[in-house]
């Protein structure tokens, strides 16, 4: 199970400084125990290991594997155009690649 952001402890205390200090504390009360809870919150974000992020280098690497059977088979059948063709194919993905995980 997960560590609680914040004991019940706590929540308990706030509580009945509510009650005993009123309605009008009640909005300080708030903030002061989300605030805490935000820095709490913060701090697991800051010591959370980081996730495994993929190597930008899969679909470029993998573009230039399939790259050669595929200029292969247009320069036999097809010839120059055939492997222009490819060759534009290629590019146009490793630049959608490319755009797309600079906006992630």
């Amino acid at each position: 199970m997960a560590e609680e952001v914040v004991q019940r402890e706590e929540l308990s205390a706030a509580l009945a400084a509510r009650r005993e200090l009123g309605p009008e504390y009640e909005d300080a009360l708030v903030e002061a125990f989300v605030d805490k809870i935000e820095r709490r919150l913060d701090e697991r974000m800051r010591t959370a290991p980081r996730r495994h992020q993929p190597s930008g280098l899969a679909v470029p690497l993998g573009s230039l594997g399939i790259a050669i059977p595929l200029l292969g088979v247009a320069g036999g059948t097809a010839g120059i155009w055939g492997v222009v063709a490819v060759s534009i194919a290629i590019v146009v993905v490793n630049l959608a690649y490319a755009s797309y995980a600079l906006r992630r």
